[in-house]
């Protein structure tokens, strides 16, 4: 991507009334390979350069999975192993300097089967690396598994810049279009306008109709 084919995508939206919050940077940061780890953050400055081109600060990741083929049963899960912990927490301060060389923020999405497993654990994280430059985005379909609403806000309230909106079913792996799981969204929109005024909230799972 040319600094001139990004400013022509970005202006596409631009001119018809379309704002661009962020670009999706969703690699795995946790992967055991440091090979693999470097060129993963090698990627995501890449985005970072491709952001600015298009006048776009924010990159929204996960912090990505891992399955040891070798170890197809181990004793404690791969992400919640003291060694990844400890592991990801160098990783996000490498990010955030990388955040900081480009005056960008990067928001964390937690998800209830990966390392960012909770809103707790998700704050817990972000506090230890300890950088303005890392944020998080909650998509509370992604935590309905273990938190409620209110534990989400209250977990990750002052660290929130963006809200996804998509539902899912409990005990469900799958996510669905709002209002069709078990999500209340009365008291999502609620706790978002009290807590996150200022956050945009993105559908997703939406079509044209």
């Amino acid at each position: 991507l040319s600094a001139v084919r990004c400013r022509d995508i970005a202006h596409a939206y631009r001119s018809a009334g379309i704002s661009i919050h962020s670009l999706g940077v969703y690699t795995n940061l946790l992967h055991p390979d440091p090979a693999e780890r470097k060129a993963n953050l090698a990627y995501f400055e890449a985005m970072m350069k491709v952001g600015a081109h298009m006048h776009v600060g924010t990159f929204i990741t996960e912090a990505g999975h891992y399955h040891n083929p070798n170890d197809p049963a181990p004793q404690v899960e791969y992400h919640f192993q003291e060694a990844v912990w400890k592991t990801m927490v160098a990783t996000g301060r490498e990010l955030a300097a990388l955040a900081e060389d480009y005056s960008a923020t990067v928001l964390f999405e937690p998800f209830f089967r990966h390392f960012l497993a909770s809103a707790k654990r998700t704050r817990v994280y972000l506090e230890e690396v300890g950088s303005a430059r890392l944020r998080a985005l909650l998509d509370p379909a992604n935590l309905l598994e273990v938190n409620d609403l209110t534990e989400m806000f209250d977990q990750l309230g002052p660290f929130i810049d963006c809200l996804h909106a998509k539902d899912r079913k409990l005990h469900v792996d799958r996510g669905v279009p709002a209002g069709q799981g078990d999500l209340d969204y009365r008291e999502f929109v609620s706790l978002a306008a009290r807590h996150t005024p200022k956050a945009p909230l993105i559908l997703e799972y939406v079509g044209p109709d």
